[in-house]
């Protein structure tokens, strides 16, 4: 059944565009054929049901772009919000959000996933990773790139738990609105297949599920959607993997941290002639959240120097990095580097106490416990184990230090690094990639784990 649009707005809608446009009720007639006696009427809510036509003619008149003529259309009382869209439909009425920042050290990722975007058969991706990694930043890159150079609409969708709810096509007199409230319900089970599938058709879009963590991610409405829409293709950004037939994974993991100093150089001297920040996308990221937050600090080498054992300390995670940062209001550097070594969820929250971001409002120290809490006792016993070694583990030393098969544990290793929380090193040792668990998970690792030997031991005996 289609949806009727707002009766509420007409009059709004036509005088702001008309004001918009910087001409008299006299100057649109003149330019519209539509008389000022008509325009008026408009203006002060007397009718209520124009013809389309007569608003055609004044959108013409005031060169109104797509999502502005559609956005009048959608006033009209008795408007049908699917005709309205159908004919309005395309990538001006249908944009991803602009993002406030800089893609920083993601051109690797970046390049993989447009050319996924860009395979005719690829149809279903979900880009998977830790709270805080730049998920949805990627995504939005992606998304502008797609937008930009094919001209292809896209449907953003925040679906994290508090963002705003769209009034929907009934109540709304937003084209974008209408669109996202049809989609968001689709994903999550519910009716919107025949507005969407009318609206798009045979026109390739790009439809994006931004923070898609609750329920199955392919409902039987979203999956009866691709194949009516068969140009359309669908990009999830989620904290957990899922299995769905036909879903393309792409782990994302934190930015790439500096190695430790080596000892040849004490105090963390650097190489004669070496830059401090050269292929250092963490280190980079994090410099700019300290000089936004103390533009006081010089960056001389003892500061980028202490700024990079942070962004190492914090695993290259870049909310986690940008939350360190707004503590340096209360810290010095070498505090927060201690802090951030020692208990880093202490600073993985900034001071203003404003979550944000990825996780729909909650703070990322919350969200990290929830990651480690989700798993299931296999991988979380063995995370507790791996999280004791120190950095640069292989699969098959783990096993051999676990008296576990090194099937076990490679498969429990995968496990835990779609979710994020394993990372796998630089380099390779012996022709054996090497690992590490994450530092701003350690401690919750050790102490999951522990609250699993109880239960174990009563078991056995």
């Amino acid at each position: 059944m289609t949806e009727q649009a707002s009766p509420d707005g007409l009059a709004e809608q036509l005088r702001a565009a008309r004001q918009w446009a910087g001409i008299t009720q006299e100057q649109l007639a003149g330019l519209s054929t539509v008389s000022v006696r008509a325009i008026r009427d408009l203006e002060q809510g007397r009718v209520r049901h124009p013809r389309r036509e007569t608003l055609r003619l004044l959108a013409g008149a005031m060169r109104l772009s797509d999502a502005r003529r559609a956005a009048l259309e959608l006033a009209v009382e008795g408007a049908e919000a699917g005709t309205v869209m159908r004919e309005a439909y395309g990538a001006e009425l249908a944009p991803p959000p602009q993002p406030l920042r800089r893609l920083v050290g993601r051109t690797e990722e970046l390049r993989s996933l447009t050319s996924l975007l860009a395979t005719e058969h690829e149809r279903l991706l979900s880009v998977v990773g830790l709270a805080g990694v730049g998920k949805t930043r990627l995504a939005q890159e992606a998304a502008l790139m797609l937008h930009g150079r094919d001209r292809t609409p896209v449907v953003w969708v925040d679906m994290t738990g508090t963002a705003p709810q769209p009034a929907g096509p009934a109540g709304t007199r937003s084209p974008r609105s209408a669109l996202t409230g049809w989609a968001r319900s689709l994903a999550l089970g519910g009716r919107g297949l025949d507005e969407l599938a009318s609206v798009i058709r045979g026109r390739a879009t790009l439809l994006v599920l931004d923070g898609h963590d609750t329920g199955p991610h392919l409902t039987p409405p979203l999956l009866e959607l691709l194949h009516v829409c068969e140009r359309l293709k669908v990009l999830i950004t989620t904290r957990e993997p899922h299995r769905t037939p036909g879903n393309r994974m792409l782990p994302l993991g934190p930015l790439p941290v500096p190695a430790p100093e080596p000892p040849e150089f004490p105090g963390g001297a650097a190489a004669p002639g070496a830059s401090l920040t050269a292929g250092q996308p963490a280190v980079e990221l994090m410099l700019s959240y300290v000089g936004h937050m103390r533009p006081d600090l010089m960056p001389g080498d003892s500061l980028v120097r202490t700024v990079a054992r942070i962004s190492r300390a914090l695993d290259g995670v870049p909310r986690a990095m940008e939350a360190a940062a707004s503590w340096l209001l209360l810290r010095s550097p070498a505090e927060l580097l201690r802090i951030a070594h020692s208990t880093p969820l202490d600073v993985v929250d900034d001071v203003t106490g404003d979550a944000g971001g990825d996780g729909g409002g909650e703070g990322l120290a919350a969200l990290l416990v929830a990651a480690v809490a989700r798993l299931d006792d296999g991988p979380a016993a063995l995370l507790g184990d791996l999280s004791l070694l120190p950095d640069g583990w292989s699969a098959d030393e783990a096993a051999a230090g676990l008296s576990a098969t090194p099937a076990s544990v490679v498969r429990d290793v995968h496990a835990l690094m779609l979710r994020g929380l394993v990372r796998r090193l630089p380099g390779e040792e012996d022709g054996a990639p090497r690992f590490g668990v994450l530092n701003l998970v350690r401690r919750l690792a050790a102490e999951r784990a522990a609250s699993l030997v109880p239960a174990t031991a009563l078991v056995s005996s």
